[in-house]
């Protein structure tokens, strides 16, 4: 899925950087992948880890260095029903790498970001954002419960959603626009990896259906690329495919979960990641 962005939104982008998680050879890889796609677009491949907050800084300041403007940021990493693990700074995996390092990446980058509804933040959730029942904010790292890898990671996901309606909420009329989006059910990695995890029995059952579950990647991207550059987005969106269930189709908005609408929830969220990361927004 972020392949698939990233060619999409390379095309008609002067400068456009790209923040992988990848091994060394996958970036070199990818870079070369978009300068192919797109010969014209000038293409600089930084190293960001998510999962610790010394590499999402040192992402941000290097960035910082090269680039006096950031038009468009499209949080699109993620962690998909891993196994417990913990970040670099003792986060669960999930939370840490999914909200966390987007929350703090966002936060300091953001004065870059020119003070018009041309620029935007589109942070990736998923329609499993609605999986694992409420958020626990006195126990993000699982401590006090058994651990549910499933529930881990629609906990994140609904944390995204959080805190885009949060941040639209605090920005100023005129300015750039929090949005949020999913690629419904997507035939990536992502996915393939999310069942290695069942038994053989569910993988069989899964494989013959997958055609008519699962889109392309590059379909699943198209909600992003949509909430990234649509001139009629509002803040506070939420784009996905319009098909049943959400999970196939072109992307139109759609609606998420109530307790994503939480408003007492998000500032909680808010305050809770200002608190964990150690970085504050300037809005």
């Amino acid at each position: 899925m972020t392949h698939a962005t990233a060619r999409a939104t390379a095309a008609p982008i002067a400068d456009s950087v790209r923040a992988f998680t990848d091994t060394a050879r996958l970036l070199k890889l990818a870079a070369n992948e978009l300068r192919t796609a797109a010969p014209t677009a000038q293409v600089l491949v930084q190293h960001l880890d998510l999962s610790s907050l010394a590499s999402v800084h040192a992402a941000a300041k290097s960035l910082r260095s090269t680039h006096p403007q950031v038009d468009l940021l499209i949080n699109n990493a993620g962690v998909m029903y891993a196994p417990y693990r913990t970040t670099a700074d003792g986060f669960e995996l999930h939370f840490g790498t999914n909200h966390l390092g987007h929350f703090a990446l966002t936060a300091l980058l953001w004065d870059l970001l020119p003070p018009t509804p041309a620029s935007r933040v589109v942070t990736v959730s998923s329609a499993g954002h609605r999986m694992g029942g409420p958020i626990d904010l006195d126990d993000l790292d699982w401590h006090k419960r058994p651990y549910n890898r499933t529930a881990a990671y629609g906990h994140s996901k609904l944390a995204n959603l959080l805190f885009t309606y949060e941040l639209q909420r605090r920005l100023p009329d005129g300015g750039p626009l929090a949005v949020a989006a999913h690629p419904g059910g997507a035939d990536t990695t992502g996915s393939k990896a999310a069942m290695s995890h069942s038994s053989w029995l569910t993988r069989t059952a899964f494989a013959a259906v997958r055609p008519l579950l699962l889109q392309s990647p590059a379909m699943g991207a198209l909600p992003i690329l949509r909430a990234a550059t649509d001139p009629q987005v509002s803040g506070g969106e939420y784009y996905g495919p319009r098909g049943f269930q959400q999970s196939k189709g072109h992307p139109e908005t759609v609606r998420s979960s109530p307790q994503s609408h939480d408003a007492e929830l998000q500032r909680q969220l808010w305050a809770r990641s200002e608190e964990l990361t150690g970085v504050t927004f300037p809005v």
